[in-house]
């Protein structure tokens, strides 16, 4: 049975996202928290759902992603005991964050997400922001499942192009 994570773990989570402006990946909080050692991959899995659970955080579902933000509640919790956390690791945090925030911002930026729409035809939905504010959104009809993770999947890896080529091929 897996036990109760400690509390510092959660306000490890709500620290970090607290100091950001966008959502992020439950990969890119990984990043930080599991490649550091703070925790095991499973225990961040967790604390997540947990921290989701009480409405702390907003762990959204799309596709192969869980973009997570922190909510009101969550930051008036993290007001109460920010100070349980030591100051040389809020330090790290906020220095992991000044590092990593603009690769962090552009990835959090580019969504994809499918979903079936009738027998035999599932819709990509992708999408590319700035600061909130939409550059490009593209809803593609497919045919199968696999044919739409697939776009999702190349949206992730090659959205600069694309959203180039239809800059130029428009303007």
């Amino acid at each position: 049975m897996i036990q109760e994570p400690l509390p510092i773990y959660k306000l490890i989570v709500l620290y970090m996202l607290d100091r950001l402006s966008y959502p992020v990946s439950t990969a890119q909080v990984s990043e930080f928290v599991v490649d550091r050692g703070y925790m095991n991959f499973l225990t961040l899995q967790q604390v997540i759902s947990e921290l989701d659970l009480a409405g702390l955080v907003d762990a959204q579902k799309a596709h192969n992603r869980t973009r997570l933000r922190i909510t009101q509640e969550g930051h008036d919790t993290l007001s109460y005991f920010e100070d349980s956390i030591s100051r040389d690791l809020r330090e790290e945090i906020c220095g992991y964050l000044e590092e990593n925030g603009l690769r962090m911002r552009s990835e959090a930026s580019i969504c994809s997400d499918y979903r079936k729409i009738a027998e035999g035809e599932f819709e990509a939905r992708l999408q590319a922001a700035d600061n909130g504010i939409s550059l490009v959104s593209i809803q593609l009809n497919v045919p199968t499942e696999e044919l739409a993770i697939r776009v999702c999947d190349n949206w992730q890896k090659h959205n600069e192009e694309i959203y180039q080529y239809l800059t130029a091929a428009l303007l």
